[in-house]
């Protein structure tokens, strides 16, 4: 059980896959949209029901409870090789600067 006034992050679906643009690549429109949002539970709770909580703008948000303490997690992506063969082309280029 997941305590009134925990700070979790719940899931929400803003449009099903049917809902979506017409526009869009092929993998894309096979599935919803989902966003994910961090706050305080307003009430009890367990993992995967349906849960309103409190942001820190002070909205009340509805979704499905999916985190319980959820970090924050930052990445620029994978190493790309082509890329730092550029950045040592850039470098040795501008040495000389």
């Amino acid at each position: 059980m997941i305590k009134k006034g925990s700070y979790v992050t719940i899931r929400k679906v803003v449009l099903n896959k049917n809902e979506r643009s017409t526009n869009l690549p092929e993998d894309t429109k096979k599935v919803d949209l989902v966003m994910k949002i961090k706050g305080v539970t307003l009430e009890d709770a367990r993992l995967n029901e349906t849960v309103e909580i409190m942001t820190t703008t002070k909205r009340i948000v509805q979704g499905e409870l999916v985190e319980l303490n959820p970090s924050y997690v930052h990445s620029f992506g994978r190493h790309i090789e082509e890329i730092e063969k550029i950045k040592s082309v850039i470098l040795k280029e501008t040495e000389a600067l």
